[in-house]
């Protein structure tokens, strides 16, 4: 299959989504002189934007490249949840596994921005886990969801806001077996080892080292024994470990190797890490040999680096960066 034929065959993938969501919000101004109450700067609010984030991202760029997301997790019952809701739409992405809880807030991340250089980061999360309530409801509609549409690929995607308890872990990869689909997992340190005998695992260098017993560093050695003592804990039959700057280590259980990165002008690395879920998953769902997928897992998360904010995969500079690395 030549590049594009590969890319013309995204259309046909469908990935369902579970994971916390975020609004990335960005208050942009300029800054022309220092409060004279404290030593910070004042800034001139120019223009307030509103993306979405964390799960929802990686939601956006699966739809980037053609195939079909299906987003499922649980907002709040609040003035950002209508914004959350707003921004499906305008999207393009579908609405019906988004649920509302009064219990919980939605999470924001608003920057404030200058210059295209960030200032200051105002978090607003729950990060406690559902209730059982909110575990049983979202189960329910992924539940009755996959009773009815074919799934290629389900991504648990865990930024620690709650989704994804070790009860939660559990029920969807039940589901997931159930319906014999190949799960990816994007994890973070809590609950790291309870995503069991998944397809591809792929955490990042800093949460590899905060959750093996041993020192780990961006050698060849090192990331095998870092992948085999993550195998012997999780079961996972692929690693991919994403190295920032580095590129990115992969695993099979055979071979191992790093695929570098390539040289890049490194705006903002916001949402590189959801970029490379999306492609990763759309790369299983075609049935890719894993250095296949890690190559244009790497070059999309490379590409989002280049831009500043959180911004999905450009398919065609993708496809034409892909055919100048690997031909067509």
């Amino acid at each position: 299959m030549n590049a594009t034929q590969l890319f013309k065959r995204f259309n046909e993938a469908k990935i369902l989504v579970i994971g916390d969501v975020i609004i990335d919000r960005y208050l942009d101004g300029k800054v022309n002189r220092i409060s004279p109450e404290a030593p910070v700067p004042i800034i001139h609010l120019q223009k307030t934007d509103n993306r979405l984030g964390g799960a929802a991202n990686v939601a956006l760029n699966i739809k980037a490249m053609g195939a079909t997301p299906y987003l499922f997790s649980i907002i709040g019952k609040d003035e950002n949840a209508q914004i959350f809701q707003d921004l499906m739409p305008q999207n393009n992405l579908w609405e019906k596994g988004i649920l509302q809880s009064k219990d919980r807030c939605t999470t924001v991340k608003t920057r404030v921005m200058s210059s295209n250089q960030q200032l200051l980061r105002v978090d607003r999360e729950d990060t406690h886990d559902l209730t059982s309530n909110e575990e049983d409801l979202l189960m329910h509609t992924i539940k009755s969801f996959l009773a009815e549409q074919k799934i290629d690929v389900i991504i648990l995607q865990d930024y620690n806001k709650g989704i994804f308890s070790i009860s939660m872990i559990q029920k969807t990869l039940s589901v997931a077996n159930k319906y014999v689909i190949p799960v990816v997992v994007d994890p973070k340190k809590a609950n790291f080892f309870d995503f069991k005998n998944v397809a591809i695992f792929k955490p990042n260098l800093k949460e590899i080292r905060e959750s093996t017993p041993f020192e780990v560093s961006t050698d060849l050695d090192s990331l095998k024994k870092a992948s085999a003592f993550l195998r012997s804990q999780s079961g996972n039959k692929n690693t991919i470990i994403t190295l920032s700057e580095k590129g990115m280590f992969i695993d099979d259980g055979e071979n191992a190797k790093i695929i570098p990165t390539q040289i890049r002008n490194i705006a903002d690395v916001c949402g590189a890490g959801d970029s490379v879920i999306g492609l990763t998953a759309i790369g299983l769902a075609m049935k890719l040999r894993l250095e296949e997928i890690a190559i244009l897992a790497n070059l999309a998360g490379g590409q989002v680096c280049e831009k500043v904010g959180v911004v999905p995969v450009d398919k065609t500079q993708l496809q034409n960066e892909y055919v100048e690395l690997v031909g067509e």
